[in-house]
């Protein structure tokens, strides 16, 4: 089985640790590439599309340097050969403009980053085993 490509794009160094280390302890065969502000996931991206390496599965950070994660977003899902790939907004912010920002512009889901390292990982898991195991993403 092919492993599924992830993109991280998170500049809090703490939650890069939990992240990463949560998903090698994951069942499923996965690389993650992690990006540490807005704009080297837009670079990441057009690599991609030059090269033909796409990730699967984005999870985004919305408070990010440079380009925040709801231009990302709004990139994303606004090119064509993009907008397929299911982004996952992973945020501390709960707050009701962010939420509702991340769904006007497409999020496939937006998740508040837990608080405690235990409860964090365990998230982590359970975005894993929806989205790897029983959703059906596209080739």
């Amino acid at each position: 089985m092919k492993p599924v490509e992830i993109l991280l794009v998170e500049d809090n160094e703490g939650d890069i640790l939990l992240t990463t280390e949560a998903l090698e302890e994951g069942k499923i065969l996965n690389n993650t590439r992690v990006v540490r502000d807005g704009r080297m996931a837009l670079d990441f991206l057009a690599e991609g599309l030059r090269s033909g390496t796409l990730p699967d599965l984005i999870l985004l950070d919305v408070n990010l340097p440079r380009i925040n994660g709801h231009e990302v977003l709004q990139y994303v899902k606004h090119h064509m050969e993009l907008k397929h790939i299911p982004v996952i907004m992973l945020t501390t912010s709960s707050a009701e403009k962010d939420i509702n920002l991340s769904y006007k512009n497409h999020a496939n889901c937006y998740i508040t980053k837990p608080v405690d390292a235990t409860d964090f990982i365990e998230a982590i898991s359970k975005i894993e085993d929806f989205w790897i195991n029983i959703v059906q993403l596209p080739k």
